[in-house]
């Protein structure tokens, strides 16, 4: 098990998922979207690798580092629900801003 500041013991599975899904979006966004303002793909690799170990560190100080588990508890359905839509929404404009410079480019 991987360790908190104190020393208690921590679910790594919310690490893994956050850090799993930087790396997956960096990648999968970062080349291109480097590339299109014409930086070379060894440079725009690097940039999207940067960002995916800054997700990753966030990712760790978040949900590992700062994690207190005696504080967990069960949140009602109801605020899971409005944090999952609140969520969908901010993602889907967040990929939207990713691909607008994309779009304009090849336009």
């Amino acid at each position: 098990m991987i360790e908190n500041r104190n020393g208690t013991p921590v679910d790594p599975v919310p690490f893994l998922v956050v850090s799993g899904l930087g790396v997956a979006v960096s990648f999968s966004f970062g080349p291109i979207y480097v590339m299109e303002f014409g930086a070379s793909l060894p440079f725009s690799l690097s940039v999207a690798g940067l960002v995916a170990l800054g997700t990753a560190a966030a990712a760790y100080h978040r949900y590992v580092w700062m994690a207190r588990p005696e504080l967990r508890g069960e949140v009602p359905a109801d605020v899971r629900l409005g944090r999952l839509l609140y969520g969908m929404v901010v993602g889907f404009f967040v990929v939207v801003a990713l691909a607008l410079p994309l779009v304009a480019g090849g336009l």
